[in-house]
């Protein structure tokens, strides 16, 4: 009954204009340490651990099930111990690290031997879009698309040496359901048209590491102008400009915001706390930096 211990990134999604395609890993982590067991014992520790359930409805179990059922046979029992770092109800991809995770321990109990692209397809098909679990499984920028057959198809590259990334976590929720629901059914060509001219340009400032391209790179007219009466203050976090401030973007539905910034200007992140004062709310600066790899599984070794 050998111990096992899957770590999974937080990530961010969308990145501006890349709504539902466009994603990368946080250094920040979910961990999990798993092995089979007579009977479900689960433990939670960590950030927002109180908000993690302990039961059969556990989000990284019940993957776990739906893993199993879809391949005809059945989960068995295990001991898992879940140590939590990402903020839960952030925009920081904290529901698709458990999943992931939950795909990741079925594979590993099960002994699928599934490769990580074949861990990306199922964790993509679960969550229906694979823009948060492409980066948790392949780690660093993620572009990422569900092709015409069904299968997941994803790039990764790098962040340019010279950028910096960081996440301002604001003190209020905003559940992806109830930011999902203020988004509009279709749009005009002229937003369509604006939005790939802009994730077009994202992903050449990024693997060329330009920084002319910014900010005007992270403008979006999908999701952002209609999340902006939810999180108080990001009408003027978009619109902010300062030497070495890249841009800014919400973090995946919010409120959490990604912010781009030139290594050295480490410090335009309180601009972003400033708006969050001024419009009542505190938050906190998380320099989480890119998280180079995706998931990552050992194997407790008893010596």
């Amino acid at each position: 009954m050998s111990w096992y211990t899957v770590r999974v990134p937080a990530s961010s999604a969308n990145l501006g204009p890349g709504f539902d395609a466009l994603g990368l890993a946080l250094g920040v982590y979910l961990t999990c340490r798993f092995r089979r067991s007579d009977q479900l014992a689960i433990s939670a520790s960590g950030r927002d651990s109180r908000q993690i359930s302990l039961g059969n409805d556990n989000l990284i179990w019940q993957t776990a099930v739906t893993v199993a059922e879809s391949l005809g046979t059945r989960m068995p029992p295990i001991e898992l111990e879940i140590h939590n770092d990402i903020p839960l109800a952030k925009g920081m991809g904290s529901s698709a690290a458990a999943l992931t995770a939950g795909v990741v321990i079925a594979d590993q109990v099960l002994d699928l031997r599934w490769k990580p692209l074949r861990i990306l397809d199922e964790a993509s098909r679960l969550e229906g879009h694979p823009d948060n679990v492409a980066p948790c499984t392949l780690g660093s920028i993620v572009a990422s698309a569900i092709d015409s057959g069904g299968v997941t198809r994803a790039v990764r590259l790098d962040l340019p040496q010279r950028f910096g990334l960081a996440v301002v976590v604001p003190d209020f929720d905003l559940p992806t359901s109830k930011a999902r629901s203020v988004l509009p059914d279709s749009y005009s060509r002229a937003d369509a048209v604006f939005n790939v001219q802009r994730a077009s340009l994202l992903i050449a400032a990024l693997a060329a590491g330009s920084t002319t391209a910014f900010p005007a790179a992270l403008e979006d007219r999908f999701h952002q102008p209609y999340r902006e009466p939810l999180v108080p203050g990001l009408h003027d976090i978009l619109k902010l400009r300062a030497p070495g401030l890249l841009g800014c973007a919400l973090s995946g539905a919010g409120p959490s915001i990604l912010v781009f910034y030139e290594r050295g200007y480490e410090g335009v992140c309180d601009l972003v706390r400033q708006i969050f004062r001024l419009n009542g709310h505190e938050s906190e600066t998380l320099y989480a930096n890119i998280a180079p790899c995706g998931f990552e599984l050992t194997e407790e070794i008893e010596a």
